[in-house]
């Protein structure tokens, strides 16, 4: 039994070892280098005396424990080969050594940094940082540019084992709470891995030698799991640079469209947002101006000593209907206004001066045609009624 040698010796893919333990498909060996799932870090995938490796993990004893795609076909005693999967090894290294390149550029542009968790999958890695500093879009760009900085200012990569008093007193040591630091609560020893003059973090997982080795790395985008914590998510390699080159596509057709070029897309979209935004608050005026007006055209009939102005309305919801009823009513002689909605679910609006109470009108309406509503006094509404305006209208007239 003992612990993987991937962390210390991640570059060997091969290797040949002793079975000591078999129960079903789930073996153990004397020594190993396939990594085990934690840390964040997925278990390393490949093959083991001939039979696909499923997943590796850790053990209550500690163990390193290979789980099997099929029955073995050796027994403990037994010498067998072991081939981890180069592709999605090397990937995993690229992957986790970026994570520390990434918060070693959290630390110079964030306050009370700390790590809130980590981990990776096949399309994405992910960073959870825990700090007061807010980050925005501008941190984002930030941290991309610095990350991919690191990658090529070619930065050695170390690791090694110091004593946990050391590696607690040295305060650019980063310790991942939700995933490094109960590993090492009861060790004498802690293993750092060091990114020259950039970061320094206890970690267990395997990684690259020289951040060169890491290549392109672009950030997707972030989000808040908890409170406190900011979740930035990046590819890394081929994705990123599918990722990338997406993105640039998008911002040329952006660019095509607003008539200018890369270096004037952020100015043009800017003024072509500001001049939707007038148009859209001048539609919204010129709406108002044709619901007064049609308001103003509605029929005057007496009802109950009352004077009624009636009518019907199309294009418009309720509740600006509504809000130029009360207009229209504080606007006018009359005493009780009501609009009725022409649409596949007409609705009615009712703003009174009091004497008939709104909410009255509306529980007639809906009593005699359907749906429902409701309201006060002086305003009510209702939807969903079972006959089209003009019916609906007649029935108020009378």
């Amino acid at each position: 039994m003992s612990d993987s040698l991937a962390p210390e010796s991640p570059t060997v893919r091969a290797f040949d070892a002793t079975v000591t333990r078999v129960d079903g498909r789930s073996v153990t060996l004397d020594e190993t280098y396939f990594y085990p799932e934690g840390g964040g870090q997925p278990a390393d995938r490949g093959v083991l005396g001939g039979v696909d490796v499923e997943h590796v993990r850790t053990d209550a004893d500690g163990a390193v424990v290979h789980d099997l795609a099929a029955d073995p076909g050796f027994g403990v005693g037994d010498e067998v080969t072991g081939v981890v999967d180069d592709d999605f090894r090397t990937y995993c290294m690229r992957a986790h050594t970026a994570s520390h390149v990434l918060y070693g550029a959290g630390r110079r542009i964030f306050d009370d940094l700390g790590y809130g968790g980590f981990d990776i999958s096949a399309e994405k890695v992910r960073v959870d940082f825990e700090t007061s500093t807010e980050v925005d879009d501008d941190a984002l760009v930030e941290l991309e540019r610095l990350v991919n900085r690191a990658v090529w200012d070619s930065r050695e990569v170390s690791w090694e084992e110091i004593p946990v008093a050391e590696a607690r007193e040295r305060e650019e040591i980063a310790f991942n709470v939700k995933t490094e630091e109960g590993v090492f609560a009861d060790a004498d020893e802690v293993r750092v891995v060091s990114i020259d003059g950039w970061d320094w973090a206890a970690c267990g997982g395997t990684h690259v030698s020289n951040t060169v080795e890491i290549g392109p790395v672009e950030v997707l985008g972030r989000s808040n799991p908890g409170e406190g914590l900011t979740r930035v998510e990046f590819a890394v390699g081929p994705s990123a640079v599918d990722r990338r080159a997406e993105v640039r596509a998008s911002a040329y057709e952006a660019a095509r469209a607003l008539g200018t070029n890369l270096d004037g897309l952020g100015e043009s979209a800017a003024g072509t947002a500001a001049a939707r935004e007038e148009l859209e608050s001048e539609l919204a005026d010129l709406k108002s101006e044709v619901l007064r007006a049609r308001l103003a055209d509605f029929e005057t009939v007496e009802r109950d000593g009352l004077t009624w102005n009636v009518g019907a309305v199309s294009g418009f919801d309720a509740n600006e209907v509504g809000e130029a009823a009360k207009e229209a009513r504080d606007g006018a002689d009359a005493d009780v206004f009501v609009a009725v909605g022409e649409s596949d679910a007409p609705f009615v609006v009712v703003a009174s001066a009091g004497d008939a109470a709104a909410g009255d009108v509306v529980a007639e309406v809906t009593d005699e045609f359907g749906g429902g509503g409701g309201g006060g006094p002086t305003f009510a509404q209702g939807g969903g009624l079972g006959a089209p305006a003009d019916e609906v209208l007649a029935y108020l007239r009378d």
